[in-house]
């Protein structure tokens, strides 16, 4: 069986969607014109089938300002933001959405509901954010986790992150994705602990404790996605310098390389939470069409092709 083409990029992603049946997808309080206009455009795809989620008069009156048409779309009335994140977790444990959209509401609104231990959607996988870039110098998608969710994620949770973003790799047609566990420096030195984790995430990976990746660490970032960086430090290693996943150390140093890429080497960029029982979409009020529709591709890849595991 010929193995699937990796993607190159933004337009490989949303070409991959086209044969795909939508996605039931929560919108949570779309409120304002970005998130509801871009709830819309993903529809238009054929990448969701929104459910919109929030306060029913104020969705319509931010349809009608922004000259948007509802028609045929259900609309679930919710009293204000907060009732909204949990009717569309409500709606996600009925089995009536297969994944949750943010809107004009703050994230921690959104993810409370979701980690929620009696009425959330929590499994036995911590949760993290993915950032997808598609990055003008580099010949693939770029992940990087987690910048958006775990603040100083500990070895344990490391290897969930890890195990999350090789999944939606795999959801990429990445066979074997490259994860690169980064750090300062690319020897295993007892003063920065992150160097330490990379070097027993690595044996976690040797045990099948993480499963479905390559794991190499620790590498600096230079060493991660550059050959010639990593040729010239005498670095031998199938991931160095050719990485589809960046492990980030914590949540700054993920959310610094990710914006860094978007703001000074021109990257579009998507992302997703995973390891709830749904794929979320943390859309920010910052992102643009492109981002949100993509972040929709991103889910609805993710979705189907778990579905066609379980179906296998």
């Amino acid at each position: 069986m010929t193995a699937p083409t990796p993607f190159s990029g933004f337009d490989d992603i949303l070409a991959a969607t086209e044969h795909l049946d939508p996605i039931l997808t929560a919108i949570v309080h779309p409120c304002d014109e970005a998130s509801l206009a871009g709830a819309l455009v993903a529809r238009d795809r054929g990448l969701i089938t929104p459910i919109l989620v929030g306060p029913a008069t104020k969705i319509i009156s931010t349809a009608e300002a922004a000259g948007l048409d509802l028609d045929h779309l259900e609309i679930v009335d919710a009293a204000h933001s907060h009732d909204a994140a949990a009717q569309a977790v409500r709606l996600v444990r009925e089995g009536k959405a297969e994944a949750i959209m943010k809107g004009a509401l703050h994230t921690d609104e959104v993810m409370a509901e979701i980690v929620h231990k009696e009425r959330g959607l929590r499994t036995g996988r911590r949760m993290s954010h993915v950032f997808v870039l598609d990055v003008p110098t580099y010949p693939k998608p770029l992940l990087i986790t987690d910048a958006a969710i775990n603040i100083f994620p500990d070895l344990e949770c490391k290897a969930d992150i890890a195990q999350n973003a090789i999944e939606l790799a795999h959801a990429l047609q990445v066979e074997l994705p490259k994860v690169a566990i980064l750090s300062a420096v690319e020897t295993i030195y007892p003063k920065i602990p992150s160097t330490v984790e990379a070097g027993a995430l690595c044996k976690m990976a040797d045990r099948d404790q993480i499963k479905g990746g390559l794991l190499d660490g620790p590498l600096a970032f230079d060493n991660a996605i550059s050959k010639r960086a990593a040729k010239a430090k005498g670095i031998k290693s199938d991931v160095a310098g050719d990485a589809d996943i960046l492990l980030a150390p914590d949540l700054e140093a993920g959310n610094m390389i990710a914006k860094q890429l978007m703001y000074l080497a021109g990257a579009d960029s998507a992302g997703i939470v995973l390891g709830a029982r749904v794929p979320v979409m943390l859309t920010s009020r910052a992102d643009g069409t492109l981002s949100r529709v993509v972040s929709a591709a991103l889910a609805q890849l993710f979705v189907r092709h778990k579905l066609k595991q379980v179906t296998l």
